[in-house]
């Protein structure tokens, strides 16, 4: 599955940063492909390209503020989880994507 991501905080430092770490090693070992835009202190790093959007089968919004230009992702399955819950259980969010 081809899977792109979100992840900010209020603070946007570590645990933006942790959020996408956890992501990208459970979606590897679980032998997805995605990609992890971070929105923090440092504004956004590693923008998604709307080619990155158009070619996912879904997108994973690991949030506690809004996420900025969420217009790109309308054409996508979104599914929405605290930043906590991709830090400490991803593999549980993994599973609910086939759902």
């Amino acid at each position: 599955m081809k899977i792109v991501a979100v992840t900010a905080c209020p603070t946007g430092i570590a645990h933006t940063y942790m959020a996408a770490e956890q992501l990208e090693k459970t979606a590897r070992q679980l032998g997805h492909q995605i990609k992890v835009e971070t929105q923090g202190a440092m504004g956004i790093e590693n923008e998604l390209s709307a080619v990155d959007i158009q070619g996912a089968d879904l997108a994973i919004f690991a949030a506690d503020i809004a996420v900025q230009n969420r217009e790109r992702f309308a054409d996508l399955k979104i599914v929405e989880v605290a930043v906590q819950d991709a830090i400490k259980n991803p593999a549980a969010l993994f599973s609910r994507l086939a759902e």
